[in-house]
């Protein structure tokens, strides 16, 4: 493994999909904060025309239940920690757009309130666990579970993959913005002004914890509350 991924895998907030604070460039905060502008825009319109009220209490839920499975951090290799999202299971019971307003709330509170995750970094962490997550596992459960009935195995099991693929791909973006600060800010004399590890050191590091632990823990506990809902609340489905 090369240096720099062992001493990102040593930093607990470098591994995490939370971005500190220092870690990314003016630059690259400012272009996640336009991207994510007429996202959270899009998605305020868009929940407000089809989220039933019955829902509502549910969408406060599913921020709440993210905000807390975030806050639940799993020894990985390397010696630091990772942690699940649950962004996934919200997308899958309310809709992706939905799922990108209770996580954008989640990560706001805890940036603002408890110090995980850089204020700066805002709109690069809900970029990632906010709009990539959900997104990416909804279509994936929709499209493994496409035609299935609500009471369907096959729902189950989308589901897990939903969660282990989306998690992993947000890593992957992580680990990408770490990568790319290098290139983008740097001193006459190539010296990183900010996150310090290449592509390929940040890439390894984010991916390895994700792609071996943490994405089958987001995996287990999406695919076991839709199994439990499925039983005790299968209108949540319909």
């Amino acid at each position: 493994m090369p240096q720099g991924a062992i001493r990102i895998f040593q930093s607990s907030q470098g591994v995490r999909m939370h971005i500190p604070d220092g870690y990314l460039g003016p630059a690259t905060c400012g272009v996640f904060y336009a991207v994510m502008l007429p996202v959270w825009t899009l998605a305020s319109k868009i929940v407000k025309q089809t989220l039933k009220a019955k829902q509502v209490p549910m969408l406060a839920i599913g921020a709440a239940f993210s905000f807390v499975v975030m806050m639940f951090n799993v020894p990985i290799p390397g010696g630091s920690t990772g942690h699940a999202v649950g962004g996934v299971l919200v997308a899958i019971l309310l809709g992706p757009w939905a799922a990108c307003i209770a996580i954008t709330v989640a990560l706001v509170v805890q940036a603002l309130l408890f110090g995980d995750g850089g204020i700066t970094a805002i709109g690069a962490n809900c970029f990632n666990m906010a709009f990539v997550l959900p997104f990416v596992g909804y279509y994936t459960y929709k499209a493994i579970s496409y035609r299935s009935q609500t009471l369907s195995k096959r729902r189950v099991v989308a589901a897990g993959i939903a969660g282990y693929v989306a998690l992993n791909l947000a890593a992957l973006f992580t680990g990408v913005e770490f990568g790319l600060q290098p290139l983008l800010h740097h001193t006459a004399n190539g010296q990183s002004l900010y996150c310090p590890y290449g592509l390929k050191a940040a890439v390894l590091a984010m991916a390895g914890g994700h792609l071996l632990v943490v994405g089958f823990i987001e995996a287990l506990v999406t695919a076991l509350v839709v199994k439990y809902l499925q039983k005790q609340t299968p209108s949540c489905f319909q």
